[in-house]
């Protein structure tokens, strides 16, 4: 088939998007004798970055042929670049080798691996970065122990909080991963008062230390845990003064340029810290760890938070999981282990491996949940899920455990009844939806008259009231994703006389930013409640303006908020439903979870966890259990070259 029909007919059965029939197309013009092969290779490389791969790995061809049905004319193209069991690429000047040149061309093969340049750059970038870090440690001063003791004066061993403090604290880089309610806050502030305690001891100085997260709601719920773990540190005030709890986002962290890529914040500009905590690292991907990695001093240390388990970023790569794909066994060496012996009295032993390598003495996982105890039908579910276990997963819903609920039929009324009142039958009377949430709105409404603060208050109310319970779902479109939901709940609502009819912006309408706007300080993913206010001219009439839960301020104070017209928010959606993509970074009393009836690629392992994790105190589920155990089985692999590259030998003895 003609190399051109051969792209159109992959457009018309959406195997290929024309953003990546185009990128295709962009290639041959700029090399008139450029081989179909490439040509293709080019457009599948554009279409892998779209699902989240920073790479194309040509010998993994056979395995996508597989998993996604290829044509023949597809498998007879890939046939034709392996040789007598070897990979055989035609030659371009598009096409660069591992060494990266010619520097010019855009495409780089690295190995086995394709690469856009960009990505391929990003990724050397980041595991140099980090390996450059991985080296430097710090001997540990003589009140070391003594002070990791108070921080943890009744820790039973082995405490992997207090292991993942100490290993954090004697080096330039460090991850702290483990599942929800496992204490990555707690250890982190922990480590933050054991390293501002040691630097006043020997100096004057503070370490200068900035947190950060992904989005606005992770920033927002990392300042709330910040503040109230603050309270509670077992250090001297002044050692409390100088721990931050003020979160920004990392893009305003880097002082990100609208409509480009560039930051304020580079090598060139470095940022002013010693200490930087990024926390739900899950959630950031190659492009902006490359960025932050960029914009760190040499002599900072970075620390990353975050669960390994969840799903990894909306952009190109995995990257915590690259870094944490060893972490369940540890793979600590024998120095490692006396060390943290000696120091903690934490007998680490058994998670010690002959095949250890430097970064996995950076690396702690916190293995204890205290959120969810023995007893908690989430806490299993989540558990099984993440073990594979579908059996187990599955008979863990029919025990209709109090914390869970499992509707296998999923019609309009079932999923307007869990939305509204929080369950999908009337019998269950104790879950709680969207009909709290605008009750609560009226039955606490201050007076017309009743000043500014208390409005502010009210509004800070309302979204607490509003994050108790949240609809997720795993798709974007159709009648079962975000789009037919929205619809849904919200004529639902109107129908019950629970929000006004008449308009789009309505009291009440919850709202999904999908666009960074920084001329308001708002950021992609950041969620607002449209409310009716007293008007500003003092008139004694109202107007509608949507509130936003911004970071709170550095005494701990209550969260700031900002009132936007809704005329100034041009990139906003509906959210009575969110994808489980979007809810990372926040909880809730209540999560429930959409799953469509047919077998879809978008449904996986990692997004049924996330989904679970997402709910404090509990959790449903609309989907049939057909689709629950395929989600349970495709567990989602990234192509990457980064783990490769972050353990290029093993460790010295």
């Amino acid at each position: 088939m003609p190399h051109e029909a051969l792209l159109q007919r992959a457009l018309e059965q959406q195997r290929l998007r024309p953003l990546d029939v185009a990128f295709a197309r962009f290639l041959a013009e700029c090399d008139a004798q450029l081989a179909p092969e490439l040509s293709w290779l080019g457009a599948l490389l554009s279409r892998q970055l779209a699902d989240g791969h920073l790479c194309l790995d040509l010998d993994l061809l056979p395995v996508l042929a597989q998993e996604q049905d290829w044509p023949e004319d597809w498998r007879a193209l890939a046939a034709t670049l392996h040789e007598d069991g070897r990979l055989c690429l035609p030659a371009s000047p598009l096409l660069a080798d591992g060494d990266g040149r010619p520097t010019a061309a855009p495409l780089v093969l690295d190995g086995t691996r394709l690469y856009l340049r960009r990505y391929w750059n990003h990724e050397r970038a980041v595991a140099q970065g980090i390996l450059d870090r991985v080296v430097r440690s710090e001997a540990p001063t003589a009140h070391f122990a003594d002070e990791l003791a108070r921080l943890f004066p009744d820790a039973a061993a082995p405490d992997w909080q207090r292991v993942a403090c100490a290993l954090a604290a004697c080096g330039a880089f460090g991850v702290i991963t483990g599942g929800p309610g496992t204490g990555k806050t707690t250890t982190v502030v922990r480590l933050l008062g054991l390293l501002q305690t040691l630097q006043l001891r020997e100096q004057a100085r503070p370490l200068r230390i900035r947190l950060a997260a992904p989005t606005g709601k992770a920033a927002a719920r990392l300042n709330a845990s910040i503040a109230a773990q603050l309270a509670q540190l077992g250090v001297d005030d002044a050692v409390r003064a100088v721990i931050p709890s003020e979160v920004l986002t990392l893009h305003r962290l880097l002082g990100a340029r609208p409509d480009t890529r560039a930051y304020r914040h580079h090598r060139h500009n470095p940022l002013h810290l010693d200490v930087l905590v990024i926390d739900e690292a899950s959630m950031v991907d190659l492009e902006m760890l490359a960025a932050v990695l960029d914009a760190l001093p040499a002599t900072a240390r970075l620390i990353l938070l975050g669960d390994k388990d969840q799903l990894s970023s909306v952009e190109a790569g995995a990257v915590l999981g690259d870094l944490c794909r060893r972490a369940e066994a540890g793979h600590y060496d024998d120095a490692t282990a006396q060390w943290i012996a000696a120091t903690t009295d934490d007998d680490i032993a058994a998670f010690v491996q002959t095949d250890a390598q430097p970064l996995d003495q950076r690396i702690a996982m916190l293995r204890t949940s205290h959120r969810f105890g023995a007893a908690s039908g989430i806490g299993r579910l989540a558990q099984a899920v993440n073990a594979g276990e579908a059996p187990a997963a599955l008979a863990l819903l029919q025990a209709s455990a109090p914390d869970l609920a499992w509707q296998r039929a999923v019609d309009a009324t079932a999923l307007a009844n869990l939305a509204i009142d929080g369950s999908a039958t009337p019998e269950d009377g104790e879950a709680c939806g969207y009909r709290h949430y605008l009750a609560w709105l009226r039955r606490h409404r201050p007076a017309i008259d009743a000043g500014e603060a208390a409005h502010a208050e009210w509004a800070r109310g309302a979204l607490q009231a509003f994050n108790r319970f949240q609809l997720l779902c795993a798709l974007r479109r159709g009648p079962h994703g975000v789009d037919g939901a929205n619809r849904l709940v919200a004529a639902a609502l109107r129908a019950r006389g629970l929000i006004e009819s008449e308009h789009d912006w309505y009291e009440g309408r919850p709202v999904l930013l999908t666009r960074n706007d920084y001329s308001l300080g708002l950021m992609n993913g950041d969620i607002g409640l449209c409310l009716r206010l007293p008007s500003a001219d003092g008139s004694g009439g109202t107007q509608l303006k949507v509130a936003f839960l911004a970071a709170a301020d550095r005494s701990g104070g209550p969260p700031r908020l900002r009132f936007v017209p809704p005329s100034r928010l041009a990139d906003a959606e509906t959210a009575w439903a969110l994808t489980v993509h979007k809810s990372q970074g926040s909880e809730f009393e209540h999560a429930a979870l959409l799953l469509p009836p047919d077998p879809n690629n978008v449904l996986s392992r990692e997004l049924l966890y996330t989904a679970i994790t997402r709910a404090r105190g509990r959790f449903s589920l609309l989907g049939s259990s057909a689709i629950v155990e395929q989600a349970i089985a495709h567990r989602t692999q990234r192509h990457s070259g980064l783990a490769a590259r972050l353990a290029p030998h093993p460790a010295a003895p």
